[in-house]
């Protein structure tokens, strides 16, 4: 009975930490690929796949061997592998990226990721995967109780995922990070094969050494840099929802969320402009009629970042009243600390987007900017013909719906098309003006039927020595209006995410032919090569 009660122990700890190490992968993977449900899928369908391997060749070895000490020294290996991930992950889930953006950049999220996801998790859990079966067969003793046994242990193991789901979630990652969390299951592990171990006393030597060395690296600081090549970065973090990245130079500081290259927020020390997209979204007011800048305006940010539009319209247009809503509440304290936001520029709810507006805290307001479409992580509940009727609800007449959005390359508008026109279908009039140089596409809406009319007449009355003239006149002059609505988003159907990856692949594929092209013709060196592409 006893011994029983340890395969019970060893199936609930073996559970706790395929979850534990499942659900940590996702966030090692994301500053590489992102968090869409895309990598979550290919993690979760590559661990299944390695897990049901892993009860197979559990199984045959337990009829072939019917030794628990062969399966604890199998538990052993997965524990010192997955004590290593911390250490060599980041690295190899990074040249997994490089390799996979030469060999097939029309696929560089599902290959890259798949294969990071092979090199780095399958082995363990492959491991892990063989406890169940060879449990069951070292359990049984009693052919009668076949049935009570088996139950006892894959419940044992069910409840331990059930707790391995919830602890790198709420208690690790937020808390110590993911690299750390890794060597938590790993230290319990260790703990378990060195229980045994010592029972046995054979073995106890090494489980003895990678335990307290599991220990050790759990208390010491540990190097978490995913972004090792940079040397510009100021704070790594983790919350809840997202890998923080702040870096910083003379002219700015930037904040990248689960994506190690990308930008989601950026704060100049020494302008009023940012040089990106958020000085276009500044002509949003422009759109309103008889609009100046002493007029009042109320102002909603869905997806407010650190606060860069919010700084930005304080200061070209002093009197409106600036509401945003971050669901990430360590983004808002960044945005205090690292990017000078103050109350006065901006009154912050920690809140999702689309939840806000059916909160009591949403008001009427002229403008209403949704700006939380970053890569391929687009929420898809924030894209939706419904999603834009409730903003609406909350637009004052003649007011305006601006929405950013940075998945566009040249030969692929879906997404932009799939947005606009699911706009269309809920308001008036909608124009798009893509951003020079970049992926974004900046969208206007209003159901004022004169709105570029109006923008027109406002751009007319701007001073000559107004930096948004130029902003303006560009806008003005390169709009498209968005007549179709054959592309309509639902709640129902919003296939965002698979949208968004063949738009990012077009967009690797055409960046890659572009550093190719510059490096045949400089006839340069790899060196050369990876030297343009940072």
């Amino acid at each position: 009975m006893k011994k029983n009660y340890f395969i019970y122990l060893t199936s609930f700890i073996c559970g706790m930490c395929v979850m534990g190490v499942e659900l940590s992968a996702t966030r090692l993977l994301a500053p590489y690929f992102g968090t869409s449900s895309i990598v979550y899928t290919i993690v979760i369908g590559l661990i299944m796949i390695a897990m049901s391997v892993g009860n197979i060749l559990g199984g045959r070895s337990a009829d072939k061997h019917n030794n628990l000490g062969r399966l604890f020294m199998l538990l052993w290996v997965a524990a010192l592998w997955v004590a290593v991930i911390p250490l060599v992950g980041k690295y190899v889930i990074a040249l997994s990226a490089l390799v996979m953006t030469w060999l097939l950049p029309g696929n560089l999220l599902v290959a890259g990721s798949s294969l990071a996801c092979l090199l780095v998790f399958s082995a363990p859990l492959l491991i892990l995967g063989m406890v169940s079966p060879y449990l069951v067969k070292l359990g049984v003793k009693d052919m009668e109780n076949t049935g009570r046994t088996t139950g006892k242990i894959y419940a044992a193991n069910t409840i331990g995922s059930i707790i391995g789901t919830f602890i790198p979630t709420f208690l690790t990652i937020p808390n110590i990070g993911t690299l750390k969390s890794f060597l938590v299951f790993a230290l319990a592990l260790n703990l378990i094969c060195l229980y045994y171990f010592i029972t046995r006393k054979k073995g106890m030597a090494k489980a003895v050494i990678t335990t307290v060395i599991a220990a050790a690296m759990l208390i010491m600081p540990l190097n978490s840099s995913y972004a090792f090549w940079a040397d510009n970065i100021v704070l790594e973090d983790e919350s809840l929802y997202n890998y923080l990245q702040v870096t910083e130079d003379d002219d700015s500081v930037i904040l990248s969320t689960n994506v190690a290259f990308g930008v989601q927020s950026i704060y100049k020390k020494n302008q009023t402009l940012s040089g990106m997209y958020y000085d276009y979204a500044l002509m949003s007011p422009l759109f309103i009629k008889d609009m100046e800048a002493e007029k009042p305006l109320d102002i909603l940010v869905l997806g407010m970042g650190t606060g860069t539009f919010a700084k930005q319209c304080k200061y070209y247009f002093p009197n409106s009243k600036i509401e945003g809503v971050e669901i990430d509440e360590k983004i808002v304290n960044l945005s205090r600390e690292y990017f000078e936001l103050t109350r006065d520029e901006a009154t912050v709810f920690v809140n999702d987007g689309r939840t806000f507006l059916s909160s009591p805290d949403a008001r009427m307001y002229d403008i209403v900017m949704v700006d939380a479409y970053h890569d391929i992580t687009i929420p898809f509940h924030m894209s939706t013909a419904e999603f834009f009727s409730e903003i609406k609800e909350h637009l004052n007449p003649g007011g305006i719906i601006m929405i950013n959005i940075n998945m566009r390359s040249e030969n692929n508008t879906e997404i932009v098309d799939y947005l606009t026109q699911t706009l269309k279908t809920v308001i008036n009039k909608v124009y798009k003006y893509n951003v020079p140089g970049t992926t974004n596409t900046i969208v206007f809406s209003s159901d004022n039927a004169d709105c570029l009319q109006d923008f027109e007449s406002n751009t007319k009355r701007l001073d000559d020595q107004n930096p948004l003239l130029t902003l303006a006149n560009r806008v003005l002059n390169n709009n498209t209006e968005v007549t179709d609505t054959r592309y309509v988003f639902t709640d129902d159907l919003a296939p965002v995410e698979t949208l968004g990856q063949k738009v990012l692949n077009d967009i690797v594929v055409e960046s890659l032919d572009y550093y190719k092209q510059q490096w045949e013709n400089s006839g340069g060196s790899i060196l050369d090569m990876l030297d343009m592409i940072s």
